[in-house]
Order: C-alpha cells, then sequence, then structure tokens
C-alpha cells in the first residue's frame, strides 16, 4: 500500500508531460498550413458570391470616374488621342467660360424645379389611381406611354407642337382666345426653358407615380382605421399618416429623379439645342458643345467632374435633410 502511495508521485509528473505533449501536437496542428490554408479559404469564401457584383461595379462605375477625372488632367486631341498632360489647366479654361455660371445656375434651376413640380402633381395623381373607379387599370396603362416612349421622340413631338407655324398648341390657345397671333415659344430663352421644364415633368411623372403608389399600397389598411377611429378626418390623416408613411418611397422617387433630370440631354438637345446661344443650356448640353463643337475634349472632362460632383452633392444634402427632419421628429 505504501508502496503504491510512493509510486504515484513518480508516475505523476510522467504523465503530466504526456499530456503536455498531446497538446502540444494539437497546438502545432491547429497552427498547421493546412489549419492556415482552411481559415484563409473560410474567410474567402464570401467572395465567390459577391465577386461579380464587384467586378460589374469596379467595371461599370469605378473605372469610368477613374478614366474621367484621368482624362481632365490632360490634353486629348479631337480624334481621341492624349497629347500631353495639362494638370488643372483644363479646370482653369473652363473657369473661366464666361457662360458657365449661367449654365451652373440653370441646371440648379432646372433639377430643383422639375423634381419639385414632379413629385407635387405625383402625390394627389398617386390618391387617384388609388381610388377604385371604372377604367383605373386603363388610366394606368396610359400613365405609362411617356415613361414608356423615347424621350427623344416625345421631345421632338412637342417641339412640333409648340412650333409657331403649324403647332397644335398655338392653335388651341388662339381657338380659346387666349392668343391672338402664334407665338414661336423656343425662340423665347424664358419660355424656351420652361417648356422643356414642362415636357421633363411631363417624362418623368409615371415613374414617380408608380413608385410612390407601391409605397401607398403597401401601408396597412389597419393604420387608416386606427386614424379613424381616433377621430381623424381626410385631410389629418394624409398628414400624419399617408405622408410620413410614404417617407421611404418619396426618398427613392426624389434621389432617381434628381439623377436622371441632372444628366438630361435628349429633352433639351432636341428642342433648343442649349439655344439660342447657350441660353438655354445645361451642363450635359454645355458639356457635349465644349467636346465635339470646340474640340476641347479635357476641359469636357473636367466639366464632367464637376458635373459628378453637384449630383453628388445634391444628393447628400438632401439626405441630410431628410435625416434632420427624422432626427427633429
Amino acid at each position: 500500500m505504501a508502496h503504491r502511495e510512493r509510486g504515484r508521485p513518480r508516475n505523476a509528473p510522467a504523465a503530466g508531460r504526456a499530456g503536455r505533449r498531446g497538446r502540444g501536437v494539437r497546438a502545432r496542428g491547429a497552427g498547421s498550413a493546412p489549419g492556415r490554408a482552411r481559415r484563409i479559404a473560410g474567410a474567402l469564401a464570401p467572395l465567390l458570391w459577391l465577386g461579380p457584383a464587384l467586378v460589374l461595379i469596379a467595371s461599370v462605375v469605378l473605372w469610368p470616374v477613374v478614366e474621367m477625372v484621368r482624362t481632365s488632367l490632360l490634353a486629348v486631341s479631337s480624334s481621341g488621342l492624349t497629347v500631353g498632360f495639362r494638370g488643372g489647366r483644363n479646370y482653369a479654361d473652363l473657369f473661366a467660360q464666361p457662360d458657365l455660371p449661367g449654365v451652373l445656375l440653370r441646371t440648379v434651376l432646372w433639377v430643383v424645379g422639375v423634381v419639385a413640380v414632379t413629385i407635387a402633381l405625383a402625390l394627389p395623381l398617386v390618391q387617384l389611381l388609388d381610388a377604385r373607379f371604372p377604367g383605373r387599370r386603363v388610366v394606368r396603362w396610359a400613365l405609362i406611354v411617356p415613361w414608356a416612349a423615347s424621350v427623344l421622340m416625345s421631345a421632338l413631338i412637342w417641339r412640333w407642337m409648340l412650333n409657331d407655324a403649324y403647332g397644335v398648341v398655338n392653335r388651341v390657345l388662339m381657338d380659346v382666345g387666349l392668343l391672338d397671333r402664334p407665338v414661336n415659344w423656343l425662340a423665347d430663352p424664358a419660355w424656351a426653358f420652361a417648356w422643356m421644364m414642362a415636357v421633363a415633368v411631363f417624362v418623368s411623372l409615371p415613374f414617380t407615380t408608380f413608385v410612390l403608389l407601391a409605397g401607398l399600397q403597401s401601408i396597412s389598411a389597419d393604420v387608416y382605421e386606427a386614424a379613424r377611429v381616433d377621430g381623424a378626418g381626410a385631410v389629418r390623416t394624409y398628414v400624419a399618416v399617408t405622408l410620413p408613411l410614404l417617407r421611404p418611397a418619396l426618398l427613392v422617387a426624389a434621389i432617381i429623379n434628381v439623377i436622371n433630370v441632372f444628366n438630361s440631354f435628349p429633352i433639351i438637345w432636341a428642342m433648343t439645342q442649349g439655344g439660342p446661344g447657350h441660353a438655354t443650356d445645361t451642363t450635359t448640353t454645355f458639356m457635349y458643345k465644349v467636346a465635339f463643337l470646340d474640340q476641347h475634349v479635357g476641359e469636357s472632362a473636367a466639366l464632367a467632374v464637376v458635373n459628378f460632383a453637384l449630383v453628388l452633392t445634391m444628393v447628400t444634402l438632401y439626405l441630410r435633410a431628410v435625416g434632420r427632419r427624422e432626427a427633429f421628429r
């Protein structure tokens, strides 16, 4: 008995050493090359799913932006050949253009005016299309037509309608007694710009309406029932229930419209080509004239960078304003 008790302490260190050796082997196995390879493979596995989207974003979004910025620093011939490095001189020449301040101001007016009027008209139109009435489906289909049609063809049709010799707009206004003689609407810069904004609203309204209609139909009927139980009238329900719950759809519609209207080229070019002179130009048509009429490709690329920065600035300001309003509420 005493011999066994004395033998235990002599055997314990050996067992401890064996246990430590086993743990050391397992620890070395965990840090071995196959183990590290498995961990790296597990970390990189999501790239198999994200890879195609990342490649698409890099090739469609990031690479054109990089090329745009790079071109704005180069001297490029009209045939597209790089003939030297200009650095910031393209930007200096651009901001020395006497017509640029008016173009920038007109662009901001164009975007803010078209988007604001489009949303203001879409809100009551959404309420109409959400109501039940005979022929509602036909009205919805008819509303899609201006959006589904070619923007260029819509602009050309409106240009013909506004013609002072045979346009239907002058004929209708004279028939109802609002005009005593035909007016050449597109020859006057103020009237031409107003009519172009009207055409832009006409083209943008269907998309905005259907985005808001989808948002309106996603609102649960229980919310309106609760508002009626609380005694809220139609106006109070619309202000306190409908508009707040429509905010996500309004945000999407506003941002997409800002981007589309900012870069709208066919309407302006088809109706006035930015004329007379540069009186109805926005940044997109002015950019085209600088590149292809004045043959200053690098300067046009510099304007493209400025245009891109303006779009980001307007969208950021809008998002921050919405965020502040949410925080205040």
